[in-house]
């Protein structure tokens, strides 16, 4: 019997692996919880993403979820592994969380990224966000694309707007200000 736990451990099928120069996109490990946790619990790091530190709890629940994703609906988000060393570095990927948020989101493929604060600049966000999109928009060629981010996060709202995603409104969310993009056929550069 198959169960999350054991699709948890490498290899398996649910999650397709990429590879970028420097980087390995593959599915999240039971593994990657202590670096993820320690990620989690940087300020530097959550600053823009609830402005709070989670538990080792929350982010196993978050890697739970994650992998959810792809058994649920056939896209989620991957782990994101620094070749180099080995390590968890962050997260990349697409979800539905079903957001209580206005204007909606539903029913668009809403993009995420997260890589450890201490190897910004190297362009890992790009190889990352560059990977997913080569693997999801074959497969959802007509999906519009959106992500949500705090407005202070210039260097993560440079990369919405590398990769062709343009803001079409402002508003709070879980009372701290966002930005809200899309990325759509015509605009996905």
């Amino acid at each position: 019997m198959t169960t999350l736990l054991s699709l948890l451990n490498e290899p398996h099928e649910l999650v397709p692996r990429l590879e970028t120069p420097d980087l390995l996109v593959r599915a999240p490990q039971v593994s990657d919880l202590p670096d993820f946790t320690a990620l989690a619990n940087d300020p530097a790091f959550y600053r823009y993403l609830g402005n709070k530190p989670q538990t080792e709890e929350e982010v196993w629940r978050r890697m739970l979820g994650q992998l959810g994703h792809w058994a649920l609906l056939g896209y989620g988000a991957w782990s994101v592994e620094e070749k180099a060393t080995g390590r968890f570095i962050g997260t990349v990927g697409f979800f539905d969380f079903q957001r209580d948020l206005t204007p909606s989101l539903k029913g668009t493929l809403e993009a995420g990224w997260t890589i450890a604060p201490h190897l910004h600049g190297r362009g890992y966000a790009s190889q990352a966000v560059q990977a997913a999109l080569s693997w999801i928009e074959p497969r959802f060629p007509a999906a519009r694309l959106t992500c949500i981010i705090d407005p202070d996060n210039v260097a993560s709202l440079a990369v919405a707007r590398k990769f062709g995603f343009r803001e079409f409104a402002r508003t709070t969310y879980h009372n701290d200000p966002i930005v809200l993009l899309e990325r759509t056929a015509d605009s996905s550069g």
